[in-house]
Formats: structure tokens, sequence, C-alpha cells
């Protein structure tokens, strides 16, 4: 079998990728710990830390060296973005480096690009058609004063005086309403087709790299989950020696491996094969939202009372799987798009 047809039956990372990965869970895990995540609320932004990512070159790495970047990939991205969910650094990784990597497709001018690279102005993504007068909620522009978002047929960056108002939500995230006002400075990026196909690939990243990280927070907090079951005891035995304990903590450990598989594959393919299965995206989204759910649900319950207390990190990450699974609205919308994608392809 050739190697390309191995590298489609087996997208996991390389060497030189999972070198990548160390370096970031390293820092995450240095530079993250609970009491940062819980400093850092209701906001869910820490500006200093966010500084420290920025130094690593977070937002550059992805660039093509034209634009100052790396020439990193999308599977490199995904590898960053699980460990950022392990720890639920309050940064906002995907908003950034996926406006970033959109700035840079679209020859926005140098400076902006620049700057945007360097993570001196935080930008961030509206995921749906800019109406004036129509606000809608948009991640991370609490923090974020530049939005890029669809205004008609025209991908535009809309450069604010500040960032808006933050709205309080369960995931602890910059989350804001947000709409083009009179303050704005307009840059058009794209029109027409393109700008609209340059849009949807940008969601479709956002929602890979936050389904990256949604994978990374579960398995943290079901480290969590089975270290209490290890050391908790009942009738003088583990609780992890029942059935009842051990077979859902199992469930969760599959459902965690599939959703990664999805969001690698999904990554692979944009990186080698661009355009054809726009649908993994969107189904590797779906597949880490609903095991995050279930899977932070399951290690709080298991935790008892203990698990839904401010104090126990297990409710960390349980709000955060709920909260930040919302951030991209319906999950409907999503199925419906998945399935007329597939049905388009058959007809192909």
């Amino acid at each position: 079998m050739a190697h390309d047809a191995l590298r489609r039956l087996d997208p996991s990372p390389d060497e030189n990728q999972i070198a990548v990965r160390d370096a970031f869970a390293d820092f995450f895990r240095n530079e993250s710990p609970p009491s940062v995540v819980r400093a850092a609320e209701p906001l869910g932004f820490d500006a200093t830390l966010w500084r420290r990512l920025a130094g690593m070159g977070i937002a550059s790495m992805s660039l093509p060296e034209s634009a100052g970047g790396d020439d990193a990939t999308l599977v490199d991205l995904v590898l960053v973005a699980e460990e950022w969910g392990r720890t639920l650094a309050p940064v906002p990784l995907a908003s950034h480096v996926t406006a970033t990597r959109l700035l840079a497709a679209t020859g926005a001018p140098a400076d902006v690009v620049h700057h945007a690279a360097q993570a001196e102005r935080l930008v961030t993504l509206a995921h749906t058609s800019a109406r004036a007068g129509a606000a809608q909620l948009v991640p991370d522009a609490a923090v974020a004063a530049d939005v890029i978002a669809l205004d008609g047929d025209e991908l535009v960056l809309f450069s604010m005086p500040e960032p808006a108002k933050h709205v309080p939500n369960q995931g602890s995230t910059p989350l804001a309403w947000w709409q083009p006002d009179d303050g704005a400075t307009r840059t058009v990026l794209a029109s027409g087709s393109a700008a609209v196909a340059a849009h949807a690939a940008a969601v479709g990243e956002w929602k890979l790299l936050t389904a990256a990280a949604l994978v990374g927070m579960t398995e943290a907090a079901l480290a969590l989950a089975v270290e209490f079951a290890r050391t908790r005891e009942t009738m003088g035995v583990p609780i992890g020696t029942l059935q009842g304990v051990s077979f859902p903590l199992a469930d969760v450990a599959i459902a965690v491996s599939g959703a990664r598989n999805y969001v690698y594959k999904a990554a692979w393919t944009a990186d080698h094969e661009p355009g054809t299965r726009p649908e993994l995206p969107l189904m590797a989204f779906d597949a880490a939202r609903r095991t995050a759910t279930h899977g932070t649900t399951t290690a709080a319950h298991l935790q008892g009372g203990l698990g839904f207390t401010v104090e126990a990190d297990a409710g960390l990450y349980f709000l955060r799987a709920k909260g930040w699974s919302a951030l991209a609205g319906d999950p409907g919308a999503d199925l419906s798009a998945i399935g007329e994608r597939l049905l388009s392809t058959r007809r192909g």
C-alpha cells in the first residue's frame, strides 16, 4: 500500500508534531494551574498568560513564512489546542489563531497581519453574518476589539474602539453581544463567493480547534475521576473495582479516543486534501461536544457531592464543557449541514 494511502488510514501525529505538542503541554501545565483558571473568572481571560503564550508564537506558527510564520499545519494546531483544553487556560486561542490565519489567507494589509501574528491586537471571528442594528453573540469579543464577519457578500474586518461588553456565561469565556456600529473601521478582506468560502473555512477551523480543546478537557476530567476511584474505598476496596464505577469511566475513555480520532482525521484532511471533506470539522466538533458533556458529567457524578462543589476541579471542567460546547450555536444546524454536505458529495 502506498505511503499516502497509509497516511489516510493513520493520520496520527509524527515525531516533530509530538515535540510541538509536548512543548505547549509543559507551558500550559506550568503556567495555567487551576488557581490561574479560577482567578480569571468570570471573564475567562488572563492577559499575562496570553502575552506569555503569544511569546511562544501561538498566533504566528501556522502562518506562511512570507507572513512571518513557521508554516505549521492544522494538525500542529489541534495538538496544541488539546493541551489548552486540558488545563482550561483562560486565553482566546481558537478565536485569535483562526482569525489570524484568515487575515493572512485573504491578503489583509501587512501591518494588520503583523499585529495579529504578534498578538498585539486580539482578533476574533463572528460565526454568522453581520447586520446593522442586529447583535450576535461572538466568542471572545469581550477582549477582542477586532472582529472578522461576513457583511452581505463581503468579508470584513471591523476594528472597534474597544471590545464589547462581557456577557457572563457558564463557561467563563469572554463572550459578548457584538454588532458593527458607526465607530468601527471597516476593512474589506474578500468579496463574493471567495468571501463566503473563506468565512466558512475559518468557522470550520474554529470548531476543529475547539473540538480538540474539548477532547483535552474531557481527558483531564477523566483523569481526576480515575484518581478518585483509585484512592476512595468502600467496604475495604477501592471504588474503582466496582463495575458500576469502572464501566462508565471506560465508556468515557473510549469516547475520548473516538473524538480525538475525528479531530486528527479532520485536521489531516484539511491540510492534505483541502475542500474534499468539508463535513469532517463539523463531525469532529459534534463528537467532541457530546463526549465532553457526557464525560465531564460522569467525572463529576462519580465524586458525589464533592464533584459539584466550587472547590472541586471537576466542577471547573463540567462547567466549561457545557459552556464551550454552546459557543458554536445550535448543534442541530451542524447536523443539518453535515447531512447536506454528505448528500452533495454522493450526488457529485
